[in-house]
C-alpha cells in the first residue's frame, strides 16, 4: 500500500488538493535543482568552471525571468499528467507494482534503462517534428528563445510543447510494469538531466572524453550546439539516436574533449 491508495478521486476536493500539493512539489524540485546546480557552478566554483563554458554569450536582459515563467506553467502541466497517473494507477489501469521481488531485483535497473530509451526514443522523433518549420514557429519558438541556455531553462516551453512530453509517462506506466522506486528516480533523472544539459557549462569530469560515458551521454557540450545550431542533436538522454540518424553535429566531439581535456 501507498498513499495513492488513501486518495479518493470521486471528489473534487481532494482532486482540487491532490493537484496543488503534486504541483508545489514539481515546481519546487525545478528551482531546487537550478538553484543548486546555478549555485555550484555560476557562483561557488565560478573561476574553476571558467574554462567549461560552452560559449562567452551573453543571455538576453529578464531571461531568467522568462524561463520561470514558462517553466512553472510547464510544471501545472506536469503535474495535471501525474495526477491522471494517480487516477489511472487507482483504476487499475496501470502495470505499476510495489514488490520489489515481484519481477525479480534485476528488473529494477533493466526497466530503468528500459523506461529512459523508450523516452529517448519518443523525444528524438517528437523534437525533430518540432523543428519543422510550420511546426516550430507554433510553439518550439518559445524553448529556442534561449540561445545561451542556463539551469532556468530546462523547463521553459510552451504549453502545448509540455503536453506532448508529458504523454509519454502514462502511457509506459499502462504498458511496462515498473517499481514505485523505478519511476521516482525515473523522474529524477528526468529533472537533474534537463539542468545539466541546459547549464551552458561542461561539467562532467575531465578525461570523460576518453572513455563511453561521453560519447554516450548528454551533457551541455552536445544540447548547447542544439541551442545555437538548430539543426543538429536532438537526443534527451543519449547521443545514439543522433549518431543512428547522423543528426549529431560534427561540433560535438571536438568541443566535449575541448571542455574536458585533463
Amino acid at each position: 500500500m501507498n498513499i495513492w491508495d488513501y486518495i479518493d478521486f470521486s471528489k473534487w476536493w481532494v482532486i482540487v488538493i491532490v493537484t496543488v500539493i503534486n504541483f508545489i512539489m514539481i515546481f519546487s524540485r525545478y528551482v531546487l535543482v537550478s538553484l543548486i546546480f546555478h549555485f555550484v557552478f555560476k557562483v561557488i566554483l565560478k573561476d574553476q568552471y571558467a574554462s567549461r563554458k560552452i560559449s562567452e554569450g551573453l543571455r538576453k536582459p529578464k531571461q531568467n525571468q522568462k524561463e520561470i515563467k514558462w517553466s512553472a506553467i510547464t510544471s501545472f502541466i506536469f503535474t495535471l499528467s501525474f495526477v491522471g497517473m494517480m487516477w489511472l494507477y487507482r483504476e487499475g489501469k496501470t502495470s505499476i507494482y510495489a514488490d520489489a521481488s515481484e519481477y525479480g531485483w534485476w528488473y529494477l535497473p533493466f526497466s530503468l534503462v528500459l523506461v529512459l530509451v523508450i523516452h529517448e526514443v519518443y523525444y528524438y522523433f517528437l523534437h525533430r517534428w518540432m523543428h519543422r518549420p510550420k511546426i516550430f514557429k507554433h510553439f518550439h519558438y518559445v524553448h529556442h528563445d534561449s540561445v545561451v541556455t542556463s539551469a532556468w531553462t530546462a523547463f521553459s516551453f510552451h504549453p502545448v510543447e509540455s503536453i506532448l512530453q508529458s504523454l509519454i509517462v502514462p502511457v509506459i506506466i499502462v504498458l511496462l510494469p515498473l517499481h514505485y522506486g523505478v519511476i521516482s528516480i525515473m523522474l529524477i533523472v528526468m529533472t537533474v538531466t534537463a539542468t545539466i544539459n541546459h547549464l551552458h557549462i561542461e561539467i562532467y569530469p575531465k578525461g570523460f572524453a576518453k572513455n563511453w560515458f561521453g560519447k554516450w551521454w548528454i551533457g551541455s557540450s552536445h544540447h548547447s550546439l542544439h541551442h545555437s545550431k538548430y539543426r543538429f542533436n536532438y537526443g534527451l538522454y543519449f547521443t545514439f539516436m543522433d549518431r543512428l540518424f547522423k543528426t549529431e553535429s560534427p561540433d560535438y566531439l571536438p568541443l566535449f574533449e575541448e571542455k574536458t581535456k585533463p
